[in-house]
């Protein structure tokens, strides 16, 4: 099960945050901005100690006891971060779904300005879609 989607900008701010888990604690929206925040700067860290230099490496999966984080990060630096189950497979096809999502009614929507917060019907249900179609 997807238990919720971060998108996190190049610079590390939240511009999109959806749970989808009715079990979830609720964490207050400044948590979730330092959630996001410090992801981005885990990753950023992460991605200078790769011992293979190369661009969008760093954190892309961090397991915990009970969920895991799946990253993907774009050309552009955009951040996809995922909370799973530990069983939840094809984490990769939901995530390129997720991205595709993001292209078509984000960054095609000519009133989006990019690293702002999406606030966009058709992606908001478009995205209920994907999760619902990865159980």
């Amino acid at each position: 099960m997807i238990h919720s989607l971060y998108i996190i900008s190049k610079a590390g701010g939240l511009i999109y945050q959806k749970d989808f888990s009715d079990g979830l604690a609720t964490i207050t929206p400044n948590e979730y901005l330092v959630l996001a925040g410090t992801f981005h700067g885990v990753h950023a860290i992460t991605s200078r100690l790769s011992p293979v230099n190369s661009e969008g490496s760093g954190i892309e999966v961090l397991e915990a006891d009970s969920f895991r984080f799946h990253c993907f990060q774009t050309l552009t630096g955009t951040k996809f971060l995922v909370a799973t189950d530990l069983i939840q497979a094809n984490v990769d096809v939901v995530m390129r779904r997720i991205y595709d999502c993001y292209s078509s009614y984000a960054m095609k929507n000519p009133f989006y300005n990019p690293d702002m917060p999406i606030r966009a019907e058709l992606f908001d249900s478009n995205i209920q879609k994907i999760i619902k179609s990865s159980v």
